[in-house]
């Protein structure tokens, strides 16, 4: 197999996680437990988990897999150690290997940073002092954690589940899939507390947003960005690196503000040269929110049974409510402030926004070199595609709880 060691895309700065706060979906087909690839000899666990963020963010789907190699002798947890001087943190330049029959083993638990880890938070202590308090166990396997998800979790239970997001491209579509690292029980108890947020670095150019490509019904402008995601083939070829996949994000305005809604994109989206990357806190709203109404969309004769009595005011809205289209979308709020923690021990809190962070030339993958290094027959329609994915419209995704990414075991 050929493989392109040309890779100048280098993630610096660069965040891409999520943070639900809902009801936990359990259904009978949520796992899949000790599975057996097809393809191979690989066995694992996944897990396939709807949050129900409530009616202004809908149902959000999350998944979380991991496996073995049942013929091997020599399985491995690949993951990284503690700083030395200080513990609490994590030395992304350590690299520690794992022997799977020592994933469990405490003393080498206690060399792996802590973020290293997969928390599950789905148990209330029993007894003792700390009573009542939620018990927190790390896996270093995803494999691991899936099991004892599937113990301890009940269905209609309010979790609290954060991760990683994933970008791919199926079908000529660009794919978003929630990646689970922690889900623990949460305290909110009211839906009004239930939330469905992001936080995304972007990367922008001068064609990315405009003033003219907007919905003022919904006030949002639509950006046309670049996310850069780790990819290891391209087309059937190896390819091993970080790939810009194009995605249509909304970002909030409000356009009853002229100055204002100049300024707001002058200072986020103007770009001079090249790309500026930015990262974004944002929400998601996904299939299964529903569309409440106001009181002037309630038809006239359930009308007349609120002026009777028969109704409240608010039974009356709730029950006239209907669900919402099937969409999927990523909207963007506001950039987001980091606190950077400095080498004295201060901190300082920095905008993530870096102008000229890539040009087109850092961007670019020339991929039909790729394949005739490979001998392959290429699709020059679905080159296209992947080398100028902005050509194609990203608006519509797949289903998210579509398991297709499992042919790839």
């Amino acid at each position: 197999m050929a493989t392109n060691t040309k890779n100048n895309i280098k993630k610096k700065d660069w965040v891409s996680t999520f943070t639900l706060v809902g009801k936990a979906i359990v259904r009978d087909n949520s796992f899949e437990i000790d599975a057996q690839s097809k393809k191979s000899n690989w066995v694992y666990n996944s897990l396939n988990l709807g949050i129900d963020c409530g009616e202004k963010y809908g149902v959000i789907y999350t998944s979380m897999m991991g496996g073995y190699d049942k013929q091997r002798t020599d399985n491995v947890i690949r993951t990284k150690g503690k700083e030395e001087e200080n513990p609490d943190r994590t030395d992304y330049t350590k690299s520690i290997v794992i022997a799977w029959e020592d994933r469990f083993n405490e003393d080498i638990l206690a060399t792996v940073g802590n973020d290293q880890f997969y928390c599950v938070g789905l148990e209330k202590v029993a007894e003792g002092e700390n009573k009542g308090k939620t018990f927190y166990k790390n896996f270093l396997s995803t494999y691991d954690a899936i099991t004892y998800i599937k113990e301890h979790i009940v269905n209609g239970m309010i979790v609290r589940v954060t991760g990683d997001l994933q970008y791919s491209e199926y079908q000529g579509n660009v794919q978003v899939k929630k990646n689970i690292k922690s889900i623990v029980l949460s305290g909110v108890e009211s839906e009004n507390d239930f939330k469905a947020t992001f936080r995304q670095s972007v990367l922008i150019d001068k064609e990315s947003a405009s003033l003219k490509n907007i919905d003022k019904d919904k006030g949002i402008m639509y950006v046309d960005a670049k996310v850069l995601d780790y990819v290891k083939e391209i087309n059937g070829v190896e390819y091993r690196g970080n790939y810009p996949y194009t995605k249509t994000f909304e970002f909030k305005m409000d356009f009853s503000n002229e100055a204002l809604t100049r300024k707001t994109f002058n200072v986020l989206f103007k770009v001079k040269k090249g790309y500026t990357q930015i990262t974004f806190e944002g929400i998601f709203i996904e299939g299964g929110a529903t569309v409440m109404p106001t009181v002037d969309d309630i038809p006239d004769d359930i009308k007349e049974l609120i002026n009777i009595g028969c109704y409240t005011e608010e039974e009356a809205l709730k029950l006239c409510a209907t669900n919402g289209k099937n969409e999927k979308r990523m909207v963007l709020i506001k950039p987001y402030i980091r606190k950077r923690y400095n080498d004295d021990g201060t901190t300082t809190n920095i905008v993530q926004r870096f102008e000229e962070r890539y040009t087109d030339e850092d961007l670019y993958i020339d991929i039909p070199k790729i394949v005739d290094s490979a001998n392959e027959v290429a699709d020059k329609t679905n080159l296209d595609n992947i080398i100028d994915s902005s050509k194609s419209d990203n608006k519509t995704e797949s289903s998210e709880d579509d398991m297709s990414w499992l042919d790839e075991i």
